[in-house]
């Protein structure tokens, strides 16, 4: 499978999350892909952008400036809802419109995707299926690129499998684990990311990521001596959790350390109470405040 960053020019290829946490991530690298590119890069919201941009600044995305500028555009939520309740030739002439505009505007491309779930109910009567061949027609003609996103929150598992049938290829996002509650991807040999919530449930699967890294470290003489766990977008986690990641780092031995990056001040304070400061193996860095 390929992957968010994979897609350019001309590629219409569509997901399936297998959680809110992947979901917000496979998107954001794919909005992240296109404003790279300098193309304009629009979002159909159906009431999720608040998430989108969250996790878009969690990855360091200077989106305040993309936003003024015009290259990331949010479109409404009632836009998004209202072209379902279209025509299909009418959602037609709104895509061209929108790649008329992002040639005028001079961005080197075009680029969309959205948490579109209101097709899903039909309110026109038209499948999904029409409006995404419309799409497809759209794709092919002005080479644009275009994710579609289907979660099993929203989607039932046949419209799934439908949609899936009638898109050439499918985006991977593969994780080192994710139950629904918390998702942990590798970002480099001696560094992963958490996203979601820590507690009780998944706590073993966090020291078990831990203790491999560290074991990969010492056993490799030319790896990192800091093992990374990287807390953007984690965003809680309780007090067994926290002082089991204290107790991990004291077991680290003297030539390594585990170092908590962009921690978000909630998940700060509790490291704080439960003895971080005091623990000589661990290095927590706080996250940056601001969306430039």
């Amino acid at each position: 499978m390929r992957t968010a960053e994979d897609l350019g020019s001309g590629d219409h290829a569509c997901a399936v999350p297998v959680s809110d946490e992947g979901l917000w991530e496979l998107t954001a690298r794919f909005l992240a892909s296109g404003l790279a590119r300098n193309e304009k890069v629009v979002y159909f919201d159906d009431g999720t952008s608040e998430r989108v941009l969250d996790r878009l600044t969690e990855d360091r995305m200077p989106i305040a400036g993309a936003l003024r500028s015009g290259q990331l555009q949010v479109v409404p939520a009632e836009v998004t809802r209202g072209a379902f309740r279209s025509p299909v030739g009418d959602v037609r002439a709104l895509l061209h419109s929108y790649v008329d505009g992002s040639v005028t505007q001079g961005w080197t491309g075009f680029r969309m995707t959205g948490q579109m779930s209101y097709g899903a109910t039909t309110p026109a009567g038209i499948p999904l299926q029409a409006y995404d061949r419309a799409l497809d027609e759209v794709v092919v003609d002005r080479g644009l690129t275009a994710l579609c996103l289907y979660d099993h929150t929203h989607y039932s598992d046949d419209q799934i499998e439908q949609m899936r049938g009638v898109h050439r290829e499918e985006l991977g996002a593969p994780a080192a684990y994710d139950d629904g509650l918390l998702r942990i991807t590798q970002t480099a040999r001696s560094a992963v990311r958490l996203a979601g919530e820590a507690d009780h449930s998944n706590r073993p699967m966090i020291h078990r990521i831990i203790a491999e890294a560290l074991d990969r470290a010492l056993r490799a003489a030319d790896a990192e001596t800091d093992i990374e766990l990287n807390l953007a977008s984690l965003r809680f986690l309780d007090v067994a959790g926290a002082v089991a990641l204290v107790h991990a780092a004291e077991e680290f031995p003297s030539s390594h350390r585990l170092v908590l990056t962009d921690v978000r001040p909630a998940v700060l304070r509790v490291l704080d109470r439960c003895g971080a400061p005091f623990a000589a193996q661990l290095s927590v860095r706080e996250a940056r405040v601001g969306h430039e």
